[in-house]
């Protein structure tokens, strides 16, 4: 049988969901233990000219929760709006996500096969298949991001190794 776009999509976006929720987890902990503010957690970032800590883990969720919504309607644009400004806050926009990728089912990700998708970002576009979209841009996308985040809390010195990245396995049972 074929492989369906749920399951090249789904599984994964949920298992870097969880690995997102891990992290914020983790980099809770670390301030906590080393005395350092929370805004200065999340505020961490790899170099001046990237996005901070807060801003990685919310495009987790935008690229799985908000890419879904956006091949429902069509057009995805990036949610341009300031992230979570605390743990409390990008731990309940990973989790709405969780909540909302486990609500999607198989028939509806068929269904997205071939649609028309656009993507929209201020005054560029891209025109893709709605599964193009996904498996091209943005699970590639969310894969990024949660690296991203996962790299500031190594550059931190948070204790996190590979298995903290990797999250949650998909083993034979």
């Amino acid at each position: 049988m074929p492989l369906s776009l749920h399951a090249a999509y789904i599984p994964s976006a949920l298992q870097m969901l969880g690995t997102a929720h891990h992290l914020i987890d983790k980099a809770e902990g670390w301030a906590a233990e080393k005395k350092l503010s929370e805004g200065g957690m999340i505020g961490a970032r790899i170099i001046e000219d990237m996005l901070p800590f807060t801003y990685q883990v919310k495009c987790v969720a935008e690229h799985t929760q908000g890419s879904i919504e956006g091949v429902r309607t069509g057009v995805y644009s990036p949610d341009l709006n300031p992230p979570p400004a605390d743990f409390a806050g990008l731990r309940a926009k990973i989790d709405g996500a969780i909540a909302f990728l486990k609500g999607v089912d198989e028939a509806e990700m068929e269904s997205f096969i071939g649609q028309p998708m656009r993507f929209e970002f201020k005054d560029r576009g891209m025109d893709f298949t709605a599964d193009q979209f996904l498996l091209s841009f943005s699970q590639p996308n969310f894969y990024f991001h949660a690296a991203t985040a996962y790299d500031i809390l190594r550059m931190q010195g948070v204790s996190v190794g590979k298995m903290d990245f990797m999250g949650r396995v998909r083993i034979k049972t």
